[in-house]
């Protein structure tokens, strides 16, 4: 039930904050494709903007304290522990130059985005490296070999690659779509689309924000989704653009390429879904498959596991909801952890993590059609927008490294393993507010009932 103490958290990318609802322009921002007249975000609090700056609309969008923005990131912290407990901070890395949008991982390095247009390179918890782009807030980042692929808020992907006599040195290569084809495109009026009235783009260009990058598993073909209600298919050989595929009603919030030529979206148009790549001889076919979730409130995140098997869905009201491949799709239920929107999420061998507006990370092990939450990760001041997770190879037991972005403007690195706390009982009753938890068992069905 939607409750208007935390409507300042709902857009279509609702993990950014708006203006209170007594600020004259909070009434006035609406959804640029929903068609929603005159009314108010306020008066519909489950409809979505992709309209305004993001970083413009969040409350932790605040002068920085500190005038000399090139300083190092004073508040890297050592590892708590040397031997950490089950789940444990080890560090914190701070710089007051802007939100948290994206991260990604390569080997022992980490790549970070954020609204002030860097990406920082990070190893060991020491500023490693780093780039800078022209323009647009960098809003998710994924890696194809010595190639970085980064998606922005002005609507272009820009490429990046690693010098390979100084790793530390990273630069541009080119941007998608590239100006070659651009130029070969523009020649035919039969290349523009009209996205706005009496306003038409070219079909190779996103026409507003990229939300999301996604690439398949031999990395040869990159998926961008964007505010414009398409997702893009690129081929990573030649940057050429295939097909552009009109896919929801609202803002695509996030794009995941699975296996089996198998690719899910999902939208602020409360939408999740499935979509076939067939390829052809000049490129790609993307067809519908089907539709997995049709709701009011919007879906912010996906993820699917390393086979394929599961996919999950984040959505604006706090749940995450996944389906079973092997059961042709079936819905498997729904993990009740959070308290605002799920905005991120990650999965790595058993263990699926959330992260979301109410600042918390969840931990969930995952046997079989059961998830048990095994912790939930506190310390972050604002909403938790983006996960990564890498296996931790010094340790001698199963256990892995988290890294959690948010639009408090800190990176957060965390120690986690597999295994319940010691106190399993009072663990339990932490979360019980956010699910339907007897706190005298140790398991959670996906949908919150007992075993």
């Amino acid at each position: 039930m939607y409750d208007p103490k935390y409507a300042d958290l709902m857009h279509s990318d609702p993990n950014l904050a708006s203006l209170p609802p007594h600020d004259e322009a909070y009434s006035a921002r609406r959804s640029s494709f929903s068609g929603m007249g005159a009314s108010s975000f306020y008066d519909d609090p489950l409809r979505f903007s992709t309209e305004d700056s993001p970083m413009m609309m969040s409350p932790w969008n605040q002068v920085s304290p500190f005038p000399n923005t090139k300083m190092p990131w004073p508040h890297s912290s050592p590892a708590v522990d040397e031997a950490p407990p089950q789940n444990a901070l080890v560090g914190s890395l701070v710089r007051e130059e802007g939100h948290i949008y994206s991260l990604a991982t390569r080997g022992d390095l980490l790549y970070t985005g954020s609204d002030s247009k860097n990406i920082r390179v990070w190893k060991n918890m020491k500023e490693f490296s780093g780039f800078k782009s022209a323009s647009g807030l960098v809003k998710a980042i994924v890696i194809a070999g010595e190639r970085i692929f980064t998606g922005h808020q002005d609507g272009k992907i820009r490429v990046w690659k690693v010098s390979p006599k100084n790793p530390s040195v990273h630069k541009r290569s080119g941007s998608l779509p590239t100006l070659k084809d651009i130029f070969k495109c523009s020649m035919k009026p039969s290349n523009y689309v009209e996205v706005k009235k009496h306003r038409s783009v070219l079909w190779i260009k996103h026409s507003d924000a990229i939300s999301c990058l996604s690439l398949t598993v031999d990395q040869s073909i990159l998926y961008s989704a964007s505010w414009d209600r398409t997702f893009k298919v690129w081929r990573t050989s030649d940057s050429k653009c295939l097909e552009s595929v009109p896919a929801h009603e609202d803002a695509v919030n996030s794009v995941v390429a699975s296996t089996g030529g198998l690719v899910f979206t999902g939208s602020a148009d409360g939408t999740v879904k499935v979509w076939r790549r067939e390829i052809q001889p000049k490129g790609t076919k993307h067809s519908f498959v089907q539709a997995l979730l049709k709701q009011e409130c919007a879906v912010t995140a996906l993820a699917v596991d390393e086979k394929g098997s599961l996919i999950y869905c984040g959505s604006s009201d706090g749940l995450v909801n996944f389906w079973e491949k092997e059961k042709n799709l079936a819905h498997g239920g729904v993990l009740k952890g959070h308290k605002l929107a799920v905005l991120c999420l990650a999965i790595k061998g058993q263990l699926v993590f959330s992260g979301s507006a109410d600042k918390n990370i969840c931990i969930w092990r995952r046997d079989g059609t059961v998830h048990t939450c095994l912790s939930v990760l506190t310390g972050h001041t604002g909403p938790v927008k983006c996960l990564a997770v890498e296996d931790d190879k010094k340790s001698n037991e199963p256990r892995w490294t988290v890294y959690s972005g948010s639009l408090d403007k800190s990176v957060k690195v965390w120690s986690v393993t597999d295994q319940p706390p010691h106190d399993m009982g009072m663990g339990m009753m932490q979360y019980q507010h956010g699910m339907d938890v007897d706190s005298t068992s140790d398991s959670i069905r996906s949908g919150g009932s007992l075993q």
